[in-house]
């Protein structure tokens, strides 16, 4: 039985029909499809003369109707930023309904009672529809790791006959319903860049790849058993390869190069996925979830109403904070917002003081706004901006020169960042667990041993930004400048003539310009503990940091100095893996820079005795 049998089946199955032109209407197909169909119908034995369904048709639409349903509800939704930092997209509020609760009701006037939510993110705010629509939640604990691949591997189990539903859809009509003849994944009409999938003429979804344009993802699926059996084997196998942990759970519906269901294309209009606060605001300007906090500040800041505000989209999450881009009255800004347990890490009013000790310096742009209470930050956004490559030495040398240039300008806060005491302070936060390492104590010891060595030696004592790492360098190009002569100032190379007088006047390119962001931890300390730092978050082997030293010192780094260098690394390279402890007891994982913190923690404990004894034997004999 083909697909135009099926839906003619399922149409006679809703309201019997005796004319077949007005059974064509219904369906969607044309009268030659609907013809056809019938009188193979008739001849399989699942319709009579009348075109009334015989007891074999209704025993097979018994056999494929829908039996349950799982909603995916684990994800941080960032791109939902600052409205998430309160409320998971999946309750967001559309016209005074949460979406996850228009879905179940949904759902439910389908005939559909059996449904799994996967949960993750704010879990508990979920709990309360237990009680209230009797459905199952499930934990995906992985959520700030792995993407929804995961959740739905965990009732994978469940899959027969089922409907699989994300969570921030809002579906004008019912999308679902109580019979349902074969698999089918949703797509809607209309044209989507960002999609991966197009619509071919045999109803079949396809990759694309380059810059075609493809139809946009709905994400809504029906998996009828003969089809669930093949996702579910498929579902263990992308898991258990331990290569798909960032993957959507699609990427079980794929043969080669298309899925190996049909598509189910529906009015863009219809369906609704909501992503982002101005998606929720075109949709519903009445929301109450459209009030936020952060955008209050912005638009007291700025002196605007929340609707001033455009172009909001998160950027990508970082390890402390989560940060979204807007635009005011043309001008673009970024807005920090701290992430989850960053007030027990971070001392705002610490911070707010050294943005005021490097105010004018050139060293960054002064925040637009800062809240030494709540760590909200406001600054304007640099157009063309890239980070420090850690191996390009061309970058090296630039983001060293100004690290140093810093270093000199001893510039003094009155708070310290002890590295020492930090390393306790995240141990403290796990609350009495473990480390996940099984010789932490002996790691510990050794790193604490170096305290010693270190305490021993001159140093310098000034501001530093104890987070100096390659990320936080941006360089970025301050537009154009019209000026006489330039090639004595840039040479041919930088010169670029954009037309007017050439005799008179030259339009070039202004030199990239460099700046150090991200001055969230920076106290008083050693500046060279900033070299440490920049080799642990590069993740540098031992030639690497050698050579980072060496850039620095301009090839003069004495010899005790560099075993300082090498016993900072070791003890931060175990701050930063408590650290991680730490936020992994919270759910966010972060893979190989975690384990990489612990091995610098021993290995360059190593180095710095070897270093340090050998210096101790010199001066023995001599």
């Amino acid at each position: 039985m083909n697909i135009q049998e099926m839906d003619i089946m399922n149409a006679l199955a809703a309201k019997p029909y005796t004319n077949q032109r007005l059974l064509a209407e219904h369906s969607g197909h044309s009268l030659g499809i609907v013809n056809r169909s019938v009188k193979t119908l008739m001849e399989n034995g699942y319709l009579d003369e009348d075109m009334q369904l015989t007891a074999k048709a209704k025993e097979l639409l018994a056999d494929r109707k829908p039996r349950n349903a799982i909603i995916l509800a684990a994800g941080f939704g960032m791109r939902m930023v600052p409205i998430n930092l309160s409320v998971p997209k999946a309750l967001l509020e559309v016209k005074g309904e949460p979406l996850v609760e228009r879905l179940i009701r949904q759902l439910r006037e389908a005939g559909i009672r059996k449904i799994t939510i996967v949960v993750g993110f704010m879990k508990e705010s979920f709990e309360y529809l237990i009680d209230k629509y009797d459905i199952d939640l499930v934990v995906n604990s992985a959520y700030a790791s792995k993407n929804n691949l995961a959740s739905l591997a965990l009732v994978a189990d469940k899959i027969s006959n089922t409907y699989i539903v994300p969570s921030d859809l809002w579906c004008s009509g019912n999308p679902f319903h109580s019979r349902e003849m074969y698999s089918w994944y949703m797509i809607a009409d209309e044209a989507d860049a960002d999609s991966e999938v197009r619509v071919n003429r045999k109803m079949e979804l396809v990759k694309i790849g380059g810059h075609s344009t493809g139809n946009r993802m709905v994400g809504i699926a029906y998996l009828q058993e003969t089809d669930a059996l093949n996702v579910r084997r498929r579902i263990r196998e992308l898991t258990d390869s331990g290569a798909h942990d960032e993957d959507f759970w699609e990427t079980a519906l794929y043969k080669a190069d298309r899925m190996i269901i049909p598509a189910k294309v529906v009015p863009s209009s219809e369906v609704v996925e909501i992503n982002t606060y101005e998606q929720l605001r075109e949709l519903d300007g009445e929301s109450a979830h459209l009030k936020s906090d952060a955008l209050d500040v912005i638009a007291s800041v700025f002196h605007i109403t929340s609707g001033q505000i455009t172009d909001i989209s998160v950027l990508k999450k970082g390890m402390t904070n989560r940060s979204f881009l807007f635009s005011v009255k043309g001008e673009k800004y970024i807005m920090r917002i701290p992430g989850e347990g960053t007030d027990r890490l971070i001392n705002r009013e610490q911070e707010a003081s050294v943005y005021d000790a490097i105010s004018g310096l050139d060293l960054c742009d002064d925040p637009v706004y800062i809240n030494p209470a709540n760590g909200y930050k406001i600054t304007k956004f640099l157009d063309g901006i890239r980070t420090c490559d850690p191996e390009n030495t061309e970058d090296l040398s630039r983001c060293m020169k100004k690290l140093r240039e810093f270093h000199q300008m001893k510039l003094q806060v009155g708070h310290t960042f002890d590295i020492f005491g930090q390393i306790d302070f995240y141990e403290s936060l796990w609350k009495g667990q473990k480390s996940v390492y099984r010789d932490y104590a002996q790691t510990k010891d050794n790193v604490f041993s170096l305290r010693a060595y270190i305490n021993g030696l001159e140093k310098d004592w000034c501001l530093t930004h104890i987070d100096a790492v390659p990320d936080n360098f941006l360089f970025y190009s301050p537009g154009t400048s019209s000026e006489k002569d330039t090639d004595r100032q840039y040479g041919d190379d930088r010169r670029q003539n954009r037309g007017g007088d050439k005799q008179d006047q030259n339009i070039v390119e202004l030199e990239e310009q460099l700046q150090l962001t991200d001055w969230e931890y920076a106290g008083m300390q050693d500046p060279h503990v900033d070299i440490a730092m920049f080799c642990i978050y590069s993740m540098y082997d031992k030639e690497q940091v050698d050579r980072l030293i060496d850039i620095y010192f301009d090839g003069q780094c004495e010899r005790m100095t560099r075993a300082k260098i090498y016993a900072y690394i070791s003890a931060c390279g175990l701050l930063w893996s408590n650290w991680c402890e730490f936020k992994r007891n919270l759910g966010v994982e972060f893979g190989e820079y975690s384990l990489r913190q612990y091995r610098f923690a021993k290995d360059y404990y190593r180095f710095a005795i070897r270093e340090f004894n050998s210096e101790q034997t010199v001066d023995t004999e001599e």
